[in-house]
C-alpha cells in the first residue's frame, strides 16, 4: 500500500496540473467589452466614411515591402515580430518563462462578445479589394469590429514593454504599426484596430490584478535579464529595412 502511494503522488507531481494551461483571467474577470469600447461607426457616418476611404488608398500598397509585412503579421508568432525591437531573437525554446506569459494572456472574451454584437463587415466585403490574406468563409463571417489581432497585439507589446523597459518604445511602435497592418491587408477597418488598441490596453490593466502573471511576469524578466548576454542579435540590415517599411503609415 505504501508503495501504492508513494507511486500514485509522483504521478500526481509529474503530471501537468489543470491551472498550468489556464490563462491568468476566468471569464468573469474579462473587462466588459461592450462597456469599454465605441460601437463602430454608423453606416451613413464620417467614421464610416473614412474607414472606406483608407481601405482604397492603402490598395495602393498592394506588393510594397510595407504589404509584406502585414502579410506576414497575419500569421507570425510575437517574439518573431519583435525580435527588432527586442534587440534579441528568442523562441518559446530558448525563453520558455516569456513566451508562457505571452501565451496565457489573450483578449479572446473581450473581442468576441464586441464582435458578436455588432457584426459589422469587414472592409472588403464592403467595397471589393485585395487583402492580404485568404477571403475565407471563416474570415467574413468573423465580424470586422474590433480587431482581435490588434487587439493581442497590443496586449502583447505592453506585456514585452513590461518585461524590458528598456526597449518599450521600440517595442510598443512595433504593436502599434503590427494593428495598422490590420487596415493595409484589407482585413480590417481603421476604427476597428483603433478599437483593438482599446480592449488590448483594458486587459493588460486587469492582468495586473492576477497573482499568477505577476508571478510569471517576475520568472520572464529574469529569464530575459539571463538571455541579455547569449541571445542572438537580429540582422541589422533587416531591421533596418523593417523600419523604413514601417514608416509607411495608413493613416
Amino acid at each position: 500500500m505504501i508503495r501504492a502511494l508513494l507511486t500514485a503522488a509522483a504521478l500526481m507531481l509529474a503530471a501537468p496540473q489543470a491551472s498550468d494551461n489556464a490563462p491568468y483571467l476566468t471569464p468573469d474577470q474579462y473587462p466588459d467589452g461592450m462597456a469599454i469600447l465605441p460601437p463602430p461607426p454608423a453606416p451613413d457616418s464620417a467614421a464610416a466614411a473614412l474607414d472606406m476611404k483608407i481601405f482604397r488608398d492603402t490598395r495602393a500598397l498592394v506588393g510594397s515591402p510595407r504589404w509584406k509585412i502585414a502579410t506576414d503579421d497575419v500569421t507570425n508568432n510575437p517574439l518573431a515580430r519583435n525580435a527588432c525591437a527586442m534587440g534579441m531573437v528568442l523562441d518559446a525554446a530558448h525563453a520558455p518563462a516569456l513566451a508562457r506569459l505571452i501565451a496565457h494572456a489573450g483578449t479572446g472574451p473581450v473581442v468576441s462578445t464586441v464582435k458578436s454584437a455588432y457584426q459589422t463587415p469587414r472592409p472588403y466585403l464592403r467595397e471589393d479589394g485585395p487583402i492580404c490574406e485568404a477571403k475565407t468563409a471563416h474570415l467574413a463571417g468573423n465580424g470586422d469590429y474590433p480587431s482581435g489581432h490588434t487587439a493581442n497585439g497590443w496586449l502583447e507589446a505592453q506585456i514585452l514593454a513590461e518585461v524590458m523597459p528598456d526597449h518599450a518604445s521600440a517595442i510598443l511602435a512595433r504593436g502599434r504599426a503590427y494593428g495598422e497592418s490590420r487596415a493595409i491587408c484589407g482585413s480590417h477597418s481603421r476604427s476597428a484596430v483603433e478599437a483593438g488598441y482599446l480592449a488590448g490596453a483594458s486587459v493588460f490593466a486587469v492582468l495586473q490584478t492576477s497573482a499568477s502573471f505577476r508571478k510569471d511576469l517576475e520568472a520572464a524578466r529574469a529569464e530575459v535579464a539571463r538571455l541579455r548576454a547569449t541571445a542572438p542579435r537580429p540582422d541589422a540590415q533587416q531591421c533596418a529595412a523593417e523600419r523604413a517599411a514601417l514608416a509607411v503609415r495608413p493613416w
